[in-house]
């Protein structure tokens, strides 16, 4: 029996910023940004947007796509490193924002659960969910990614931002692609890239001495929770490559492979916390599983060797036929964390629509990430629907309808300085308030759908 992603949809804001305009008035040069990483577009949370919005924008847009039957639905699985809250999970939020939609008590029998590890969270809850339906084939589960990448102003990272949604269906049968029973996993404990809850006195905020009470907070220190991460890019992508290498090779004991598996890829789908990660760190798996190509490489070190072989034809071809498609969407839209080797999939699959290949039956290859770190190898097989199954998604059509916004309101948005949104929303859920003075209900957060 098969397994695996049925149909999937996405969400993004309707704001971007231009990454030129970024460059320019960070003294950044834009070709840098723009060639050098792949970088265009950086989608951009608006006033009223939140991960729960665009989760729930995400999967209704997903059932109203596959008519989906709401008790069919028996879990829906969250992987987000953006949470909102240290108990209530943002599925219980997305859940109930459905059944304001669709209906009261819905899904009131489906299992749902936040799941985080990094950038490979939401990987972790679809083959959770995958291996709950090869139990019981019936059934469908919903995955969703959904986060909010946001980085210092004027940090390393911040060129990098994004933010968005992808909701799938995981079901028998699928339409889509089906899922290899062996996954290579590598794990390690690191500090790469990391949110800690971050403690400061009561004293240096107040300039008392005493422990007064101050915004119902008895305790001498006060907790920091930061949206934007403590990272450290260039160990981050050592790690990076540590972790895929090793999940690779693992893969490939796993699955009894002796060959270079990834010769049998159509397609290569990684995380991409930029755009061009996934083909500047590939090379490192291409090069051990072709020693001799990088021995006749010109150069006196090893080092030298590997920066001319990622200069090759045969590299370069890899990269234009089975990287490069996924690339495109990441480049318009940024780092969405969890749902970035995702939206590498939708991608790759619509751009190849457009193309007009035939996929059907190919393999692809998985290779996850998520700092902390793990990485997790697997295969996926093209299933005979794909084509039409996707093209409904209308992703570069949605892309293009964007709207940009100029470099002083992006900085305002950032900063958390607007009271109102940029744009009026239509059609969509919204974040309506967050209760501030009922104190059994402070800090609730509350949505409504704009028709």
């Amino acid at each position: 029996m098969k397994v695996g992603i049925d149909a999937l949809q996405f969400d993004v804001p309707k704001i971007y910023l231009p990454i030129s305009i970024l460059a320019n008035n960070r003294n950044i040069e834009a070709d840098k940004l723009t060639k050098g990483l792949g970088l265009e577009k950086m989608s951009f949370l608006d006033v009223n947007q939140d991960i729960v919005s665009l989760g729930a924008n995400a999967l209704l847009k997903l059932i109203t796509q596959e008519n989906l039957n709401l008790s069919e639905i028996s879990k829906i699985y969250v992987g987000t490193e953006s949470g909102l809250d240290n108990s209530k999970p943002v599925a219980s939020y997305i859940l109930n924002l459905i059944e304001q939609k669709l209906g009261s008590n819905a899904l009131q029998n489906c299992d749902v659960v936040d799941l985080t590890f990094a950038c490979i969270g939401a990987v972790d809850a679809m083959q959770t969910c995958v291996d709950y339906i090869r139990l019981h084939p019936t059934k469908k589960a919903i995955v969703i990614a959904t986060d909010n990448a946001k980085y210092d102003l004027n940090s390393t990272g911040e060129y990098t931002q994004g933010a968005g949604a992808i909701a799938m269906v995981i079901s028998a049968n699928p339409k889509l692609i089906a899922f290899s029973n062996e996954t290579g996993v590598s794990t390690e404990s690191v500090f790469d890239f990391f949110k800690p809850k971050q403690t400061i006195t009561k004293k240096a905020i107040t300039g008392n001495d005493s422990n007064e009470n101050w915004f119902d907070i008895l305790e001498n220190e006060i907790t920091i929770s930061k949206e934007q991460p403590v990272f450290d890019g260039q160990y981050s992508n050592s790690c990076y490559i540590n972790r895929i290498s090793a999940a690779y090779d693992h893969y490939k004991s796993e699955s009894n492979q002796k060959e270079i598996i990834f010769n049998n890829w159509e397609l290569i789908l990684m995380h991409l916390p930029y755009c061009f990660q996934g083909r500047r760190t590939f090379i490192e798996i291409f090069a051990k599983e072709n020693p001799e190509l990088l021995n006749k490489q010109e150069g006196a070190t090893t080092k030298d060797k590997m920066k001319a072989l990622s200069k090759s034809s045969e590299y370069l071809d890899l990269v234009k036929n089975k990287i490069y498609p996924s690339e495109i969407a990441s480049g318009n839209v940024g780092n969405i964390y969890t749902g970035s080797i995702f939206l590498g999939l939708l991608s790759a699959l619509y751009h190849c629509a457009t193309e007009n290949q035939n996929l059907t039956s190919k393999k692809v290859g998985f290779i996850a990430y998520g700092s902390g770190s793990k990485s997790k190898v697997f295969e996926g097989e093209i299933q005979p629907e794909w084509k039409n199954t996707i093209l409904k998604t209308n992703l570069f059509e949605i892309l293009n309808e964007r709207i940009p916004i100029s470099f002083e309101i992006y900085q305002k948005l950032h900063r958390k300085e607007l009271s109102n949104s940029v744009l009026e929303p239509k059609n969509e859920f919204v974040l309506d308030y967050i209760e501030q003075n009922n104190p059994v209900l402070k800090g609730a957060r509350y949505y409504k759908f704009v028709e």
